[in-house]
């Protein structure tokens, strides 16, 4: 089984996959910068190649970095575009140094422009920012819903990708707690929902999990995450979806509210509950 949790980057490289280590994880999460944008760090080639003999050492799995939450590709104000711009090309030009690894990010917000118009948006960024010398796949994030967000359905991250023209390039990390929040049901209808992932978007794109329980009731459209089995999906239906055939080979990633130890609990639990194929 593929799993881990969000870590700080703060600390550096080496320490996330030492602490991965420590709560049982063989992979981890990071933000490439402060979630809420600014400049990223400098960065320790000497760290990041720490890392990577910690990673070969002890059979780890592919990490991912997440961009910044400030990331809005598709907003009406030019300069956030731009920051967009700047600082995926910067992280994209820094994942080199862990090249074969995962890039997630938030599609963004229309604020007020239409769906259409921010899907257009969207593809007409990635075309500038994606490149075919690249070693990252970039992933496009199932969302919940809420307000202007862009990716509450699977139809609007396929219009997305059927406008970029570097698709071998892209993939889709799928939310727990976001698809549920944005009304697809995984707890009861969990085949169900993957076949339709399947007919819209393609399984094969599917690269990712964040696995979240939620604060919310199904089609809340809120997105609050929850403790795995403390919210409205239920640890029944994280057992399916850790066991699924279409997903039990994929990367897992905890974003739950915990801490260092939280997470140590959530992995041994979930380790517990795989089945053996």
């Amino acid at each position: 089984m593929i799993i881990g949790c969000h870590l700080s980057v703060s600390k550096g490289f080496a320490a996330m996959g030492r602490q991965a280590l420590e709560i049982g994880a063989n992979t981890f999460q990071f933000f490439t910068r402060n979630p809420r944008g600014g400049k990223a760090k400098d960065i320790d080639e000497a760290d990041v190649n720490e890392l990577k003999s910690i990673m070969l050492k002890n059979d780890f799995k592919v990490i991912l970095a997440h961009a910044p939450y400030t990331l809005n590709p598709c907003s009406n104000d030019e300069r956030v575009r731009e920051f967009a711009f700047e600082a995926m090309s910067d992280d994209l030009k820094r994942m080199e140094l862990l090249p074969g690894n995962l890039y997630n990010f938030h599609p963004g917000c229309h604020v007020g422009q239409g769906s259409e118009r921010g899907i257009q948006l969207i593809s007409e960024f990635l075309n500038s920012v994606l490149r075919e010398d690249m070693h990252t796949t970039v992933l496009l994030e199932t969302m919940a819903g809420k307000g202007s967000e862009i990716g509450g359905r699977f139809e609007e991250l396929a219009a997305i990708i059927d406008g970029t023209k570097l698709k071998d390039k892209l993939g889709v990390c799928l939310d727990t707690c976001h698809v549920f929040d944005g009304g697809y049901d995984i707890v009861n209808r969990l085949e169900a929902v993957l076949e339709e992932f399947d007919r819209i978007i393609g399984i094969e794109r599917l690269k990712a999990i964040h696995l979240n329980d939620s604060m919310n009731s199904l089609g809340s459209r809120k997105d609050r995450h929850q403790k795995i089995g403390q919210g409205g999906i239920g640890l029944e239906a994280f057992e399916r979806i850790i066991n699924n055939k279409s997903l039990r080979e994929l990367p897992f990633y905890l974003e739950t509210p915990n801490e260092l130890d939280g997470y140590a609990e959530e992995i041994r639990l979930l380790k517990k509950l795989r089945r053996a194929v």
